[in-house]
């Protein structure tokens, strides 16, 4: 691990002891667990002391007490350093723990953007409306008051934007209208909020 780098050990040793490593320092990589070489990774990427991190899949291979480990070292990495770490990953979970914004990707393409805290905001929640004719309800909801909340309709199912308070009122109306409403599910995390994108 050692050999060919222009850190002075000392300072190896620190990139190391921050990725917990250190005592390993002498060990060949080839020896290495997936989730090992996983922690390396982070460390030749702040070898340089860059400004810019960029990281695909960080926790690929990890255990819950290394998952935690890399999590508050990129944390410290942006909190306290102030670097930009860019992060390619599917776990969403962990995603909504550490980043302060966010873009979805699905098969290629965009599908939205914007800071974590507004992506979940509780005063913006995606609810997903799921009725017997949808595509009947979206253009009741359209012709309604309620249309400055409506996103989309797909396969299926209505996506609205609206403070989850509102859902109960929303629910007497579409009643009150004759529609049979099979459910009406607020999204509260990040991955139901993708997947309320995607699916």
């Amino acid at each position: 691990l050692l050999g060919g780098c222009k850190l002075s050990r000392s300072e190896l040793i620190q990139r190391l002891e921050r990725v917990g490593l250190a005592a390993r320092a002498h060990s060949k990589v080839k020896t290495f667990s997936q989730g090992m070489k996983q922690r390396l990774g982070l460390a030749v990427a702040l070898v340089s002391d860059p400004e810019l991190i960029i990281l695909d899949e960080p926790v690929n291979g990890l255990d819950p007490q290394g998952i935690a480990d890399i999590r508050e070292l990129i944390l410290h990495l942006s909190h306290e350093e102030h670097k930009t770490v860019f992060v390619s990953s599917h776990l969403l979970a962990e995603m909504e723990m550490i980043a302060g914004r966010m873009l979805i990707i699905d098969k290629g393409k965009k599908v939205i953007e914007g800071s974590v805290k507004e992506l979940l905001n509780p005063e913006k929640t995606v609810v997903e409306l799921q009725a017997e004719d949808a595509d009947k309800v979206s253009a009741l909801i359209q012709a309604s008051s309620w249309k400055s909340f409506f996103r989309t309709h797909n396969r299926g199912k209505v996506l609205l934007e609206m403070n989850t308070k509102d859902i109960p009122q929303l629910n007497r109306f579409l009643v009150e209208h004759g529609v049979a409403v099979h459910s009406l599910k607020p999204k509260h995390t990040l991955e139901d909020y993708f997947l309320s994108l995607t699916r």
